[in-house]
């Protein structure tokens, strides 16, 4: 499970105590809420049908899913449907891809799940390996699913915006500029990337 309240307030509190900015900008905002996903191919799922679409339409098409193959489907649901089923709840010929080779991965026992290699980037490297999962969606997963507090998702727009705006800088980093600037956040990293979501999301900034 993704990174509980208490947890991300005691790091956000510990990183406002080393750096005024980071006090300053949880002041005015507040605390952000949990990102807490379930662990499992599930979640891993959901992030690929969201790649590259906006939330509401990764809603929409996770909302035709569950109602074509019921909520909390198996990966073996999936795969008993056609292309056309699957492309009238959204999912693009290369999303399709995707989600039945993570299903047929998950059918065949070769993803675990549950356990997990205990480093992050040993993790990272073990999702990578599944089709479709790039390190963003790897990181994402690790973060909501399995609430690892030192995850920096440096790629993520959102996270690179909120750093721009919470530091100040005359233009937003790219993904290398970003994990470096968050060096010194470390080891609560993970904390600090749902802050800059929610920072980035305030509308009164």
């Amino acid at each position: 499970m993704g990174l509980c309240a208490d947890t991300i307030k005691s790091d956000l509190d510990a990183l406002g105590a080393k750096d005024a900015r980071i006090a300053a900008a949880v002041k005015l905002v507040g605390y952000p809420e949990p990102r807490i996903r379930d662990r499992g191919y599930m979640t891993l799922l959901r992030t690929i049908v969201g790649q590259q679409v906006s939330v509401a339409a990764a809603a929409s098409m996770w909302n035709k899913l569950e109602a074509e193959l019921g909520e909390g489907f198996a990966a073996s649901d999936l795969l008993s449907r056609d292309f056309d089923t699957l492309r009238a709840c959204g999912l693009s010929r290369q999303k399709q891809g995707y989600a039945r080779s993570l299903c047929e991965l998950v059918e065949a026992g070769a993803v675990d799940f549950e356990n997990m290699p205990a480093g992050d980037e040993e993790a990272i490297e073990s999702l990578i390996t599944i089709k479709g999962v790039g390190r963003w969606s790897a990181e994402i997963y690790l973060l909501f699913a399995e609430g690892r507090g030192d995850i920096w998702p440096a790629g993520d727009l959102a996270v690179q915006e909120g750093v721009k705006r919470l530091l100040a800088l005359e233009e937003r980093p790219k993904e290398k500029q970003t994990r470096a600037l968050a060096e010194s956040w470390s080891p609560h990293r993970g904390a600090m990337a749902i802050f800059t979501w929610h920072y980035y999301a305030n509308p009164a900034l």
